[in-house]
């Protein structure tokens, strides 16, 4: 075998093997966790010293994503380079790319996906159905969409927007003008869409590996309040032909940007059944999603293992639910201030409940600190569950 610091190699991946992600938040520590059990080292990259996954990487860098000295000492070694967030600049990828790192998801596949408004143009393009939508560049458009579509709408930033910092909901002609303000124009590109009278708000995990290969997760359900996702229901409870549609388009979607690595594909159900449409595309994320974090406890193979899998060039693993059904429920943030956990105890106490705290160091109300998954004969029982515990958690 050599000598010990020689590394082992299976299949080409060298041991131990290091991959590298560009950001330091939950889902960078949550793919960290799982690389763990792989024998895999990740290394970070974040604008800030501390964050979440950079407390437990074997390397942790601080610097901007285009701090080219940064980005080198981040990459050095890496098998491959990924990314935990898509308000990484694609220059950063195309550098990376160019300097002889393997990057997936690709500069290419960044782009399309990272101006919110190009990326319904390239779906619509691409036959995917979309809400109807409009480029927003003054409030007289605003009036005109207004105009066209009838309230209430929605007015969206084109790129940097999450858990409802980007998007608001506009019900008359008096939320334009704060809304213009809050969402940062003119400095900040915008974008509108048409309301949708959706009957529940889907989303699909998808894994694409470097050759094509698809894993596709259960259809869910995921409950948002003020543009934040709440609760997670795996499977949505939903036609099997609308789930049959619901997978179909997330699919194609990933292929659509030759994706590889999982993405997060958001999807409405709307009135009517499949083949009136029944479903239509909202976004998609890059990375792994919010909404498939039941997968780490209630899949055969989670979505943060999965993704290395695939851009590491792995095998896929299977997505298949491991319980009739899983739940899983956010824990926010309630006030603005250092995180401290209180609760715990009597969140672990309460029985097939798998608790998740993120490290963040600080809260702002909304902000996503944690989670709760719970598995169950029924969405109804782990709901149940997973509520119990997240209640009882207060950060």
């Amino acid at each position: 075998m050599g000598t010990e610091n020689q590394a082992m190699r299976y299949n080409g991946l060298a041991y131990p093997a290091l991959v590298g992600i560009l950001g330091g938040g939950q889902l960078a520590r949550m793919t960290a966790e799982a690389a763990s059990q792989l024998g895999i080292e990740v290394s970070i990259l974040e604008h800030e010293a501390g964050s979440p996954a950079g407390r437990i990487a074997a390397r942790e860098v601080v610097g901007g994503w285009l701090d080219y000295d940064r980005l080198a000492e981040f990459a050095q070694g890496t098998q491959v380079v990924t990314l935990e967030n898509e308000f990484v600049e694609v220059e950063a990828l195309e550098w990376l790319a160019n300097n002889g790192f393997t990057v997936y998801p690709t500069a290419r596949t960044l782009a399309q996906t990272q101006d919110k408004l190009a990326q319904k143009r390239n779906m619509q393009a691409a036959g995917i159905p979309v809400p109807r939508y409009a480029e927003i560049s003054t409030p007289e458009d605003m009036a005109r969409a207004a105009q066209e579509w009838g309230w209430p709408l929605v007015l969206k930033a084109r790129r940097n927007s999450y858990d409802g910092y980007g998007n608001a909901t506009l019900r008359g002609p008096d939320d334009v003008a704060p809304a213009f303000e809050r969402l940062g124009w003119p400095e900040r590109a915008l974008y509108a869409e048409a309301w949708v009278p959706f009957t529940r708000e889907l989303a699909v995990m998808v894994t694409r590996g470097r050759d094509g290969a698809c894993v596709v997760y259960p259809v869910v359900e995921t409950i948002q309040r003020n543009h934040i996702c709440h609760v997670v229901r795996a499977p949505a409870e939903i036609a099997p032909a609308l789930a049959d549609r619901a997978t179909e388009i997330a699919r194609r979607a990933v292929e659509e940007i030759d994706g590889v690595g999982v993405f997060g594909v958001e999807l409405f159900e709307t009135p009517g059944d499949a083949d009136e449409g029944g479903i239509l595309y909202n976004e998609i994320a890059p990375r792994p999603h919010n909404s498939g974090h039941y997968t780490i406890e209630g899949c055969v193979t989670s979505q943060f293992e999965n993704h290395l899998r695939a851009v590491l060039g792995l095998p896929l693993g299977s997505a298949e639910l491991v319980a009739p059904a899983a739940v899983m429920v956010n824990i926010l943030g309630t006030r603005s201030g250092p995180a401290i956990a209180k609760g715990l105890a009597e969140a672990l106490a309460v029985p097939g409940a798998h608790v998740h705290i993120y490290g963040k160091l600080a809260t702002r109300v909304g902000r996503k600190l944690g989670h709760v998954t719970a598995l169950g004969a029924s969405v109804a029982q782990a709901e149940a569950i997973a509520r119990a515990a997240a209640d009882a958690i207060r950060l």
